[in-house]
């Protein structure tokens, strides 16, 4: 509903016998992947600054990230699977790791295809360490699904 906020992984229930006459009432969404332990909003933003880095410094980072390149003002990423089912896989893990980080990246899927084009808006549209963090967690994750 316009001007209501819902918590990330939560669902409203709007059933007037849930949460007072017409009262929604949220609880976390079933089947969504949660991260043991996982640290809370604040907790995650103050162990990475959100500071933009400087060109050179993302360029000697990207080097220890095959085929990342930097794209005006984000860094990007294309993979090429087996088939439709083996991107949508990839697809929904790098949404639970950016889940985990708190950090969402412009995430395409294409028939055999992922793609990511990653910037911090709360740093004005730059790279920052968020956006190296994310990469680098996407990259792992990768091979596990035989992206190349």
């Amino acid at each position: 509903m316009e001007g209501e906020t819902v918590i990330p992984g939560t669902v409203v229930d709007r059933t007037p016998s849930r949460g007072g006459p017409g009262g929604p009432t949220s609880a976390p969404a079933a089947g969504l992947w949660h991260a043991e332990g996982s640290r809370t909003l604040d907790e995650r933003s103050a162990a990475m600054p959100v500071r933009p880095l400087p060109r050179q410094e993302i360029e000697e980072r990207l080097a220890a990230l095959p085929g990342w390149s930097l794209d005006g003002d984000r860094i990007t990423r294309s993979y090429r699977l087996a088939s439709h089912a083996a991107a949508t896989a990839m697809v929904v893990h790098i949404a639970q790791v950016q889940d985990e980080l708190d950090h969402h990246s412009d995430l395409t899927l294409g028939y055999d295809t992922v793609s990511l084009s990653v910037h911090t808006h709360s740093a004005g549209g730059a790279v920052t360490d968020k956006d190296l963090e994310l990469a680098r967690r996407v990259e792992e994750l990768s091979a596990g699904h035989g992206a190349q």
